[in-house]
């Protein structure tokens, strides 16, 4: 009898091992939404599990999102601490003030860190914002007196770079945002577990484009291997929004087509349980609520819809 009491204690404590799921990445979103609303806007901060050295992918929202965060019991420290020593480098997709806005206005306050982009964003920031005249020059490069706070590190598409004073990689790839204009895509690498995030975008099919086409090959090994353990993508609009007002984003429908895109390129069954987290929905909140609907409604892959909150910090 006692025998089969201890072996079924290490059954079922196997058991409760087996259901307890690996974490690898530690997310805080700093904002989460694609407009209107200044004080919660496309920034979300990433780490590897059990480390605060955070990057911080897009930057809409900082100072107020990090506040929330603190609130939310996500940091146990100061927002100051959270802004100047856990985040290490902002990776920014693309040059719209939804996506820069909190970096520009933090910087004063801000430590020394990396600003990593692909060149035609690496521009607008040093032509348009970091130039002596709409911002001071808090970079190393550019317009006017260079006040050296940030290194302005641009990236090659498709080149993986090891991220200052992290254990992070980054991999850049090239999408299309109101075609010819050029957002981007980051596929972080942490000893081998990945998450990818995509800054705004539109289906190929409406941007008569091949980018996404393109990132779905670059990264459906990593699905059918299970490495690839999240996917930030953006839904802006509800299925009703027409086509040619899609200004280079997607709807619950393109989201969907897209999926099986990379479901025909990965497997369908390894499409089962992937975490998708939906990014850039847009103000109302009406609007938000039938656009989440409508995703939930068209998953019929088995994906794992993540819809992120401002402040509440989730692991992948």
């Amino acid at each position: 009898m006692k025998v089969i009491f201890i072996g079924l204690f290490l059954l079922g404590t196997l058991s409760i091992t087996a259901q307890k799921p690996a974490t690898f990445f530690r997310v805080v979103p700093l904002g989460v939404k694609g407009g209107i609303d200044e004080s919660n806007l496309s920034a979300y901060m990433v780490a590897p599990a059990g480390s605060n050295d955070y990057i911080c992918l897009d930057a809409g929202t900082i100072s107020v999102g990090i506040e929330k965060a603190v609130i939310a019991k996500a940091f146990t420290t100061s927002p100051g601490t959270v802004l100047r020593q856990y985040i290490k480098g902002y990776f920014i997709s693309h040059a719209h003030l939804d996506h820069v806005s909190g970096l520009i206005i933090t910087s004063p306050d801000d430590s020394s860190k990396t600003i990593y982009a692909l060149p035609s964003c690496m521009k607008m920031l040093q032509d348009y914002y970091f130039n002596g005249e709409a911002w001071a020059n808090f970079g190393d490069e550019g317009k006017g007196f260079q006040l050296k706070k940030y290194h302005f590190k641009t990236l090659g598409a498709g080149v993986q770079i090891p991220v200052d004073n992290t254990s992070l990689q980054v991999k850049a790839f090239s999408l299309s945002h109101v075609n010819p204009y050029e957002s981007t895509a980051f596929l972080v690498n942490q000893q081998n577990a990945y998450i990818l995030y995509l800054g705004d975008t539109g289906a190929d099919s409406t941007e008569k484009s091949d980018k996404l086409h393109l990132l779905w090959q670059a990264v459906a090994p990593l699905v059918k291997e299970g490495k690839l353990k999240g996917i930030f993508i953006e839904v802006s609009f509800p299925n009703d929004q027409p086509d040619n007002k899609l200004f280079g984003h997607l709807t619950p429908k393109w989201l969907m087509k897209e999926m099986n895109v990379l479901a025909e390129l990965a497997g369908k069954n390894s499409m089962k349980g992937l975490n998708i987290i939906v990014t850039h929905v847009k103000p109302p909140s009406t609007r938000i609520r039938q656009l989440t609907n409508e995703v939930k409604v068209a998953n019929t892959l088995g994906l794992r819809l993540i819809f992120p909150v401002q402040g509440k910090a989730f692991n992948l």
